[in-house]
């Protein structure tokens, strides 16, 4: 049952608390060799955010070989499986994280990654203790930019749109919170500039998880009116 009183803030992980933007583009880039497709990395960079279910039609296109979709999504879970020990989280990112849950925000984790990739990043960010709960690709039909990831946040939240605030790195998260009703503030470590998450429809942007948590009364606070 939702509550009207409590509030949510909800988490991208990849490229907004964590810095692995660019070793999943290095990962796609190789099974995508591996499998005779010639992709730029630049191009695969800039579709880091939505799930493996959109990332190969858009970079592919519709007619491709579908049968090969499960192969390429494999090499790519493999080849990235090799960083999982030493998976580095952007500073503050723990902090923030602590932050939100220290002023009663519900703190949700609403990731494109896999149920396997999401558990071995909360492990390299050390801060359970604060998180309410968590939402991967592996719950939903479609991840972003479908709303579906921030739809089943808000419900593992128990809170209305209204009461929530996304945050994230891409413009696919900015979509994806938009369609949800949810207001999305965005974050420079994904690589991708501020011009674009605003014209995504980012309501602001900041350098960091740091930057965000320096200046978190005056930011999260009125997003998810309190």
């Amino acid at each position: 049952m939702e509550s009207r009183n409590a509030s949510a803030v909800l988490f991208d992980v990849d490229g907004t608390l964590m810095d692995t933007n660019y070793l999943h583009t290095v990962a796609w880039w190789e099974a995508f060799r591996q499998m005779k497709h010639t992709v730029s990395m630049a191009s695969i960079h800039r579709a880091i955010g939505m799930g493996a279910d959109h990332l190969l039609e858009h970079l592919l296109g519709k007619d491709r070989d579908q049968d090969e979709d499960e192969a390429i999504s494999t090499a790519h879970l493999v080849l990235y499986a090799q960083y999982s020990p030493r998976l580095p989280p952007l500073e503050g990112a723990a902090d923030l994280l602590r932050g939100c849950a220290a002023r009663g925000w519900k703190v949700v984790l609403a990731s494109s990654a896999k149920s396997k990739e999401l558990e071995a990043m909360r492990q390299s960010l050390g801060a359970d203790d604060a998180i309410t709960a968590v939402t991967s690709a592996d719950d939903v039909k479609a991840s972003k930019p479908a709303p579906d990831l921030v739809e089943t946040a808000l419900k593992r939240a128990a809170v209305p749109a209204d009461r929530a605030v996304f945050i994230g790195d891409t413009v696919w998260d900015v979509y994806a919170s938009r369609r949800a009703g949810v207001r999305c503030l965005g974050v420079l470590t994904g690589g991708i500039s501020a011009a674009e998450l605003l014209e995504a429809g980012a309501a602001a942007v900041y350098e960091g998880p740091a930057d965000l948590l320096a200046r978190i009364d005056d930011s999260l606070l009125e997003s998810v009116g309190g």
